[in-house]
């Protein structure tokens, strides 16, 4: 990848001219079965885009109560594109439904805000890296069509739910106007996300993103990065869930103290529960002076995320030395 970068041939992106950033546009486009795709430097940039230019000042987006949009982007929404977002708490693991939403479409009423996006994340952060079932989708999808309400896809690790269920990005991807994938997350590149869409809404983003600070000239260089993880490290995305899962089996059999939903284990992120030491601070500081570092979780749980620059061998090292420390 290093070399990838080094050997790029670049241009100028905020004229469009550098080829290795349209070669990688034009291929997670395709991947995503969509007409362009634009990149960008963050993950968040690229759901903001996707969100801004399907709206207008005042509308409003349905989400999830524990999305990434609704709580890691800042209130970007609100800040760039006055929007107003609609938590909705899942009655499924994170995973929308149509039972879920259909309440929060608003009245057609002039003194309402107007339901104009649905976004869905999969894989879900916060749920512990949860899919959506494909056929769940589909139907949320149809009764936006049905109510004129477009869809957004925050789809940072689609690959890993793609890994799961066997289905390809395309395949998500046709059930959205937009899509937002990223690079440096299982795929291991430095910088980047990208936003899917048609072709006049990805022009608008292009103008969106200058306007947010995100044209870049040579952005070749770190587009390498992304390019040569999408084409070599998508297809072994399969082998960070399956460390995920061995590491959940190891800690849930060596250990009672700790609590793990293993049917929430399906991608490459876990949420643990230490019984033996409420305290979330000192559990992590305790395992972190092991010498295995994870984060803070959601609702005061601990979240474990595997991926390329972790073997199984050490993800099955951490999981012993966690059951140990409170075995």
């Amino acid at each position: 990848m290093r070399k990838a970068m080094a050997d790029a041939e670049v241009g100028d992106d905020v004229f469009s001219e550098d080829p290795t950033v349209r070669a990688l546009e034009e291929e997670v486009a395709n991947l995503l079965g969509k007409e362009d795709a634009l990149y960008a430097p963050s993950g968040c940039m690229a759901n903001q885009l996707g969100l801004n230019v399907q709206t207008t000042e005042g509308d409003e987006v349905i989400l999830e109560w524990d999305s990434h949009i609704f709580n890691y982007e800042t209130t970007a929404a609100s800040f760039l594109s006055r929007l107003q977002l609609y938590p909705v708490k899942a009655a499924d693991r994170g995973l929308l439904s149509v039972e879920d939403i259909e309440p929060a479409v608003r009245e057609k009423a002039y003194y309402m805000p107007i339901s104009r996006v649905i976004a869905l994340e999969n894989t879900h952060n916060r749920a512990g890296g949860t899919v959506y079932p494909i056929e769940r989708i589909k139907a949320v999808s149809d009764f936006a069509r049905a109510n004129g309400i477009a869809m957004h896809l925050d789809g940072a690790r689609l690959w890993n739910a793609c890994a799961f269920s066997g289905l390809t990005p395309k395949e998500y991807g046709q059930h959205f106007d937009t899509v937002s994938v990223c690079f440096s997350k299982g795929l291991g590149a430095p910088v980047g996300s990208a936003i899917c869409g048609p072709k006049e809404l990805i022009t608008k983003a292009r103008r969106m993103r200058k306007i947010w600070g995100g044209g870049m000239r040579q952005a070749g260089i770190i587009a390498a990065g992304a390019l040569y993880a999408l084409r070599n490290n998508r297809e072994r995305i399969g082998e960070d869930n399956a460390k995920a899962r061995r590491f959940a089996e190891i800690v849930w059999s060596d250990s009672k103290n700790i609590k793990i939903d293993q049917t929430r284990v399906e991608t490459n992120l876990l949420l643990m529960k230490i019984e033996s030491e409420p305290n979330l601070e000192k559990a992590i500081s305790m395992i972190q002076e092991k010498g295995v570092r994870l984060s803070h979780g959601s609702h005061g749980l601990i979240r474990a995320v595997t991926h390329l620059d972790v073997t199984m061998k050490e993800c099955e090292d951490a999981a012993r030395i966690i059951a140990e420390l409170f075995g």
